[in-house]
């Protein structure tokens, strides 16, 4: 156990985050089917005699004294309860029962909440504490963690959203799979979380590795949560998650009231300003209620890249959840790029609009980031937003730089403030390529034709949003 963190029980887990619950019933008979290809046959019903499938001698025992111990029938309860207003499907772990492990009536019981839940339609929340597999019960243990995650693949692909919450300890399998595999993954502070258990690290590995911080500056967790905040976070992330709409956001108006540049120079001295308003405060003012997604997944975060969820504020669209994607006037990394990608790849699956605003000298390009994949980062982002069934829009609030904006950018729904530019590259850059001397910059600006006016003559932006305070 981890010095100085609490371990909820699966009772106590479940009171942190609801005061109703109401458990399913355990499945009367196993409904799995092996192996998990739709077209293969399905396995005999299983029939064991005492000790389980290998005969563990003194397996029935312990499970028999864990349930004596723990009240609970299983290492898991299931059941449906209303977070925030929200109904869900919630799942909580028993780590007093055999370590939280899953064993195959662990899986019988996760498959069947999950079905509750596309039959239902409700999101599912899972509050994890698990060591991993059964070892009593071998393979046939170690296999559930394909029914549970075929059950996670059936459920995202029924738009439903799924959520975890890492308690002291998840580690093994069920991090693995209903842990990182979640769309959204909160931890409680101090949990330890990781693939190794404690007891099956390497001797010289730092326990500070294994922790739900570390899993959060890893890229693999989206918030540390403390327990009392906990209930009020998971009701806003079911709100956000279950809110779907079919048509495009509008662009924010444009926070600051410039006058359109006259050159191209002016264009990039408006848009390079310090005091220009940034992704900060267009999600501020155009935003309520937001939560936020971190990370790429690949062990990377990037604190120019803005991702998350939020309400639209009041007006004849108030009320809808829009999905954002914001850059904030930095180089963007490779992990930036990655965390886009996710956020509106589950914004799609969702059927929830999408909000990217553009700001950016241009993808960050030193040797670190091309070790980290810079150019694959970058065509995920292309190719998530080509492919983004739901709308998009976007709003170019200052610095367009290359490639590296224009992955953001919504074909055919990009507008911009009037104090913004955009270009194939920086107008410095551009003169250097053609060896042009450094007073010769501003002309080079000029004839890239970057000034909003000249984008919307060009057709690359729809159009040029105006003040709020202009707006009827």
């Amino acid at each position: 156990m981890t010095e100085g963190v609490p371990r909820y029980t699966a009772r106590e887990a479940i009171d942190l985050v609801t005061s109703g619950f109401t458990e399913l019933p355990g499945p009367a008979s196993p409904v799995h089917v092996y192996p998990v290809h739709p077209a293969a046959p399905a396995a005999p019903t299983r029939e064991y005699g005492p000790d389980g499938p290998l005969s563990w001698q003194g397996y029935d025992a312990s499970r028999a004294r864990a349930a004596a111990r723990t009240g609970e029938e299983e290492s898991v309860v299931c059941g449906t309860a209303t977070i925030g207003g929200t109904a869900t499907v919630l799942i909580s772990f028993e780590f007093g029962f055999l370590g939280g492990s899953l064993g195959e009536r662990t899986g019988d019981r996760l498959e069947a909440a999950y079905a509750y839940a596309r039959e239902h339609r409700l999101p599912v929340v899972s509050l994890v504490a698990t060591g991993g597999s059964r070892m009593q019960e071998g393979m046939r243990a170690l296999v559930q963690l394909q029914r549970v995650a075929r059950q996670s693949t059936l459920t995202r692909a029924a738009g439903l959203s799924q959520i975890a919450v890492l308690r002291d300890p998840t580690t093994g399998g069920g991090w693995a799979t209903l842990g990182a595999g979640a769309d959204v993954v909160l931890a409680l502070p101090g949990a330890q979380v990781g693939f190794a258990g404690s007891r099956v690290r390497p001797p010289e590995a730092d326990p500070a590795a294994y922790t739900a911080e570390a899993q959060l500056a890893a890229g693999a967790v989206d918030a540390v949560v403390p327990p009392a905040e906990l209930p009020g976070l998971l009701g806003l992330w079911l709100h956000l998650l279950s809110r779907p709409s079919a048509e495009p956001v509008p662009p924010p108006p444009a926070l600051a009231d410039t006058d359109l540049p006259a050159s191209g120079w002016e264009a990039v001295d408006n848009a390079r300003s310090p005091q220009r308003p940034c992704a900060a405060a267009y999600l501020d003012a155009y935003l309520d209620r937001r939560a936020a997604i971190s990370g790429d997944r690949c062990g990377g975060t990037d604190d120019g890249m803005l991702c998350g969820f939020g309400v639209l504020k009041d007006g004849k669209d108030g009320g809808r959840t829009v999905a954002y994607a914001a850059q904030t006037g930095t180089a963007t990394r490779p992990a930036g790029y990655r965390t886009a990608a996710r956020l509106i790849r589950l914004a799609d699956r969702l059927r929830i609009p999408v909000l990217t605003l553009v700001d950016t000298p241009g993808a960050a390009n030193d040797a670190e980031a091309e070790r980290q994949g810079a150019g694959a980062a970058i065509a995920d982002v292309f190719g998530a937003v080509a492919a983004a069934g739901t709308p998009v829009t976007t709003l170019l609030i200052g610095e367009g730089g290359s490639g590296g904006a224009l992955a953001l950018a919504a074909p055919d729904n990009t507008w911009a403030t009037p104090d913004s530019y955009f270009s194939v590259i920086a107008p410095e850059l551009a003169a250097a390529i053609l060896k042009r001397p450094p007073e010769e910059v501003r002309a080079t600006a000029d004839q890239l034709r970057i000034r909003p006016q000249d984008l919307v003559d060009l057709g690359a932006v729809r159009g040029i949003v105006e003040p709020l305070k202009s707006q009827p």
